[in-house]
């Protein structure tokens, strides 16, 4: 598992030249990262997409320390824009906070799951690169469940091409 400062990712120290768009296939980085409402299951997800051979690249805070979910959900955003990362799986005590943040960044599709079914969609439609999720609402057997279903899936195209394309042309 990759830890990378939190610090760095926000004050732009670690980008990639990959730029956004990478295949699954090319990339098996995986970023991850929560506030402190939901540490162990972040760490329950890292160990489980390592399993499923991807490189987990854990940003998330290590203690329970009250932290702010905002800059956590733009941190783990910045790694999947820039290309370091091609996903990115976020958490809080709902998943919709740090959900909002990250889909602030320009390039990123994020959605809230708390079913297997919403976790294939987002991808398969939506070309989703980030999933969220709230760990006060999910336990960790249906979260690991959530994650196998976001990752084993792939974008459709097709129609949902051009309706994710017209979700890009509303970011300018």
């Amino acid at each position: 598992m990759v830890w990378t400062s939190l610090t760095a990712v926000v004050s732009g120290g670690e980008t990639s030249k990959h730029g956004n768009g990478a295949k699954m296939s090319a990339n098996r980085r995986i970023v991850l990262s929560s506030d402190h409402a939901a540490i162990e299951l972040r760490q329950a997800i890292a160990k489980h997409v390592e399993t499923l051979g991807w490189e987990a690249v854990d940003i998330g805070p290590t203690t329970s320390e009250s932290t702010h979910y905002p800059k956590h959900g733009e941190a783990a955003a910045r790694h999947v824009a820039s290309g370091d990362c091609v996903l990115g799986i976020i958490v809080c005590g709902t998943g919709q906070g740090i959900m909002m943040a990250a889909n602030k960044v320009k390039g990123i599709r994020c959605g809230v799951c708390s079913d297997t079914f919403s976790a294939k969609m987002i991808r398969a439609h939506n070309d989703a690169n980030m999933l969220s999720l709230g760990g006060r609402v999910v336990g960790e057997g249906l979260a690991l469940e959530i994650v196998e279903a976001f990752l084993t899936t792939d974008f459709e195209g097709g129609r949902h091409g051009t309706r994710v394309d017209m979700i890009k042309e509303i970011e300018g």
